[in-house]
């Protein structure tokens, strides 16, 4: 994943954040929109129970930097593979990464392989997943501030 930044010049990378279609949780993707803005990204945060259609619109309309899908509802790896597949088949948003996190599902069993096989960039499933996401943003705009992440995803 090479970092290419497509916002504007002087301010950090725009960041789409979504939950799935089926998941109505909005603390995660508060708690995400506080990460990301104290590491300096511009947020975008489409809120729960977002529609397939309205995501690959508003990530299109958008351009963002990076699109962070998150669920807990325990349904984000079949939400997930499906809405992966649409944004990854759009023209506009070749290049963009895509990363999931949160309660992928509800067997325990990790979802990794076959998120990442659907498309996903990264996958970010247990205890550290806060952590290894906050390494992902320093890694790919090191010019981000740094912020202790001591809660869940």
């Amino acid at each position: 994943m090479e970092a290419v930044h497509r916002g504007g010049e002087g301010r950090g990378p725009t960041v789409l954040v979504s939950s799935v279609e089926s998941d109505s949780h909005t603390w995660n993707l508060v708690y995400l929109q506080l990460v990301l803005e104290e590491h300096g990204c511009r947020v975008i945060n489409l809120g729960a129970c977002v529609p397939d259609d309205m995501l690959l619109r508003e990530a299109v309309r958008h351009a963002p930097d990076l699109v962070v899908i998150s669920s807990v509802n325990g349904h984000g790896a079949t939400d997930g593979c499906r809405v992966v597949g649409r944004l990854r088949a759009c023209v506009e948003l070749d290049g963009v990464p895509v990363v999931i996190g949160g309660k992928l599902g509800t067997d325990g069993a990790s979802h990794e392989g076959r998120l990442r096989d659907a498309g996903f960039d990264a996958v970010f499933e247990g205890d550290d997943a806060i952590e290894r996401f906050v390494d992902l943003l320093a890694e790919r705009w090191p010019g981000t501030a740094q912020v202790l992440a001591g809660a869940a995803w």
